[in-house]
């Protein structure tokens, strides 16, 4: 199958040799930068939120889960929206979105209209990733793609780290309540969304390939979601595992866990925590090189993968410094990302590529609205609190099996892409572009 940005038409073979590429990866990445950014905003004032406004823990929980309710039920349309009207076009109007629900979410009172700004971003939050990613991969080609997802990914952990960092750098603002961080976070989506506009404007220069444009007329045919094979089946449930136990415990419980278990301040929480972004911002780049060099991509995975329940085990069982469990998870967090995106797109029909990214989203946010709230209800029953921190260790063992399972569909992966009916995952590397110049 032809790489999405080298399908063998010229439209393709000009955008990814064009110096252009590059702004467009660099507008993309501000744009999730930002987005990140938003979606992870009630993790630092989530202490915060219990102090000020005595918010349970299960609502604490379901002002990060309520973010992928609505990709639940618009993930699959968003992606059929990406084949239909463009990546461009999709990501600015999910960035509009999302900036209409960060004012809501900073406005904050009462507790349904905050829940209900974090509704609004989540119909942004997940559609933004997949029309960027998908834009992303109609720019470069099959043999460069891993690098510059790593690229892009590493400015969303950016966002990420910054978030967490923020009650350091942003200090006086936490000093002054829960209200003044999320202003914070609406001028910081502002910017995503002058980056959206930007990518639209870029994506009008050149053409887009006509590999990844649906002929005219053609409608979407729910049968055609079974035709994607069992490697695509093995990601997806990937994709889905790895989220639901990385983003609920990163993004909503770690500081607080940090906090209560491990006795550190707010502020000493938070840059722990960011470490885990902190290393991915380096090491993603690196790992999507070194896919795009050697490949053998399945085995990347796998191995990024099983670092996942070992940081549960040094993080609940071992006297060791919290940052031993930051760098593994943060090593395990820059090398799964990094090599799954891109792989996506590879063995995916690059005219299917919004459909298969839809699905991913939408089971990914199934996962993740379910496991935060999960994770939130069984830390309420066992009591955990700042009086009771063994009431986290149910919550850090639901984490743990739970990457167990990941690493299940990791390891079927890899087996399946060694074996004669694989995409290629597992080859040493992918031919290498025609140099510009020997093109028609």
């Amino acid at each position: 199958m032809t790489g999405p940005a080298s399908a063998g038409d010229g439209a393709g073979e000009v955008r990814a040799h064009s110096p252009l590429r590059w702004l467009a990866l660099a507008l993309a990445a501000i744009g999730i930068f930002s987005s990140y950014y938003e979606s992870d905003a009630i993790g630092p004032i989530a202490d915060l939120l219990g102090r000020q406004r005595g918010f349970t823990q299960l609502q604490i929980g379901d002002l990060t889960a309520v973010i992928s309710l609505p990709n639940i039920f618009l993930a699959l349309f968003n992606g059929v929206l990406i084949d239909r009207y463009g990546p461009a076009r999709v990501t600015l109007w999910a960035a509009t979105i999302g900036f209409a629900g960060a004012i809501l979410t900073a406005i904050g009172t009462p507790y349904g209209l905050m829940w209900a700004g974090r509704f609004i971003f989540g119909i942004s939050e997940g559609a933004i990733f997949i029309s960027l990613m998908a834009g992303i991969a109609q720019w470069f080609s099959r043999s460069g793609i891993a690098l510059a997802a790593a690229l892009f990914l590493s400015l969303a952990r950016i966002g990420s780290y910054s978030l967490d960092k923020s009650p350091s750098w942003a200090r006086p603002l936490y000093e002054a309540g829960w209200q003044p961080p999320l202003w914070l976070g609406v001028a910081i989506t502002g910017i995503g969304l002058a980056a959206a506009v930007g990518f639209v404007l870029l994506d009008r220069v050149l053409p887009r390939p006509a590999a990844v444009r649906r002929p005219a007329g053609e409608r979407f045919s729910w049968a055609a979601l079974w035709s994607f094979d069992a490697s695509f089946w093995y990601i997806l449930g990937l994709h889905v595992l790895y989220a639901a136990v990385f983003f609920p415990f990163r993004q909503t419980y770690a500081i607080e866990y940090l906090q209560h278990v491990k006795g550190l301040t707010l502020q000493q929480a938070g840059t722990v925590n960011s470490g885990v972004f902190a290393t991915a911002v380096f090491a993603t780049p690196l790992f999507g090189l070194l896919a795009d060099r050697f490949g053998h991509r399945a085995l990347m995975l796998t191995t990024g993968t099983v670092l996942l329940p070992i940081t549960f085990i040094v993080l609940a069982l071992t006297d060791l410094p919290p940052w031993v469990s930051t760098a593994l998870m943060g090593l395990s967090f820059s090398l799964v990302p990094a090599i799954i995106w891109p792989s996506t797109t590879l063995i995916v029909d690059p005219r299917r590529l919004g459909t298969a990214l839809g699905v991913i989203t939408l089971l990914q946010n199934v996962g993740l609205w379910g496991s935060n709230r999960l994770a939130g209800w069984l830390a309420d029953q066992a009591g955990a609190g700042p009086a009771n921190p063994a009431g986290y260790d149910v919550m850090i063992l639901f984490f743990g099996l739970l990457s167990l399972t990941a690493l299940t569909t990791a390891l079927l992966l890899w087996r399946r892409e060694r074996g004669p009916h694989g995409h290629g995952l597992e080859r040493a590397r992918f031919a290498a572009p025609a140099p510009a110049e020997a093109l028609p």
